[in-house]
């Protein structure tokens, strides 16, 4: 019996991908499943998909923050509508995916700070002076993590990540794949656990 993998494809922008953040480490530990962390750029997604952001559709943004609050309160988490969303996320995405290339020991707690920055807090990472002191709160150094996503390597490994997801049919975030399967948004966290258990049975 092989242990299950969950694939998780996530940008730091969107509130429904920071509501699976809160519970996939838990669904994962619960089922023996691995949680493989995939750092992608949402807004090259939506360019490459021919989506776009819920909150370019009045109704349907207001219906989304509705039901976020509904999904944080069943959970018992805390989401704090970010008030300078959206936020151009580049550079919080390539740092995420410079952690897992250069600083693998530190990924955990640089996803931790940026999504409590973001959607508990709320904070603006989108201006550097901002990020600067979320980095230094968490332990970074902000100059260091500056050279981490000016790397030519972590770039590239950004949009190989961006382009594997469209490549799979991902459209938006949360997307998660156990094997083949897909499973896109927060309220499909159900068939993700049912697809690890079924995996971990096999």
């Amino acid at each position: 019996m092989t242990q299950p993998l969950v694939e998780f494809f996530f940008d730091f922008g969107s509130p429904t991908a920071y509501l699976a953040y809160t519970q996939l480490p838990r669904i994962a530990a619960e089922c023996g499943a691995e949680l493989v962390w995939r750092p992608m750029l949402l807004g090259g997604v939506f360019k490459a998909a021919g989506n776009a952001s819920p909150a370019a559709v009045p109704a349907k943004s207001r219906w989304m923050n509705q039901d976020m609050a509904r999904w944080a309160q069943r959970w018992g988490v805390t989401l704090a509508m970010n008030p300078h969303f959206p936020i151009n996320t580049l550079t919080l995405m390539r740092g995420a995916v410079g952690m897992q290339l250069r600083r693998p020991d530190d990924f955990r707690r640089y996803v931790d700070a940026v999504y409590r920055a973001m959607w508990e807090q709320p904070c603006n990472c989108g201006d550097p002076a901002v990020l600067a002191e979320v980095l230094t709160r968490a332990g970074f150094d902000p100059a260091a993590f500056q050279a981490l996503v000016a790397d030519a390597e972590v770039k590239a490994a950004l949009v190989a990540n961006t382009e594997e997801a469209v490549a799979r049919g991902v459209f938006g975030a949360p997307t998660m794949f156990v094997g083949a399967q897909m499973h896109f948004g927060q309220d499909r966290l159900d068939f993700v656990r049912d697809a690890l258990r079924a995996a971990g049975a096999a």
